[in-house]
């Protein structure tokens, strides 16, 4: 049994999902758009994040097909987020703060 002196910190994971049960968000889409963001570019994008380029464009392409909203707009040579990303980045980041809040909450004095 663990020393009575341990501090437990819970910890979440959230993601979004159609309704079929695929994800459409999570923090690995957004991860990807927030280095997009960043850079300037999927392909700067994906090398930092260790990705080929096929994948970071694939899920990209599959979130916006679940969610029908464009994502990432091809800006010269680069991408771009849409106003809509950054409004879903920010609702994401959001709700990640306060469900670990909740969380806290909930079982801050159980453990």
């Amino acid at each position: 049994m663990g020393k009575q002196e341990d501090k437990f910190i819970v910890r979440s994971k959230i993601w979004i999902e159609d309704s079929t049960g695929r994800v459409a968000f999570g923090l690995g889409r957004f991860r990807i758009l927030e280095a997009i963001e960043r850079l300037g570019s999927m392909n700067s994008a994906a090398a930092e994040l260790s990705m080929s380029y096929r994948s970071v464009w694939c899920r990209i392409r599959e979130s916006e097909d679940r969610i029908g909203r464009k994502l990432v707009v091809r800006k010269g040579k680069g991408s771009d987020l849409t106003p809509f990303a950054r409004d879903l980045m920010k609702q994401f980041t959001d709700m990640d703060a306060r469900l670990k809040q909740e969380a806290d909450k909930m079982f801050g004095n159980l453990l």
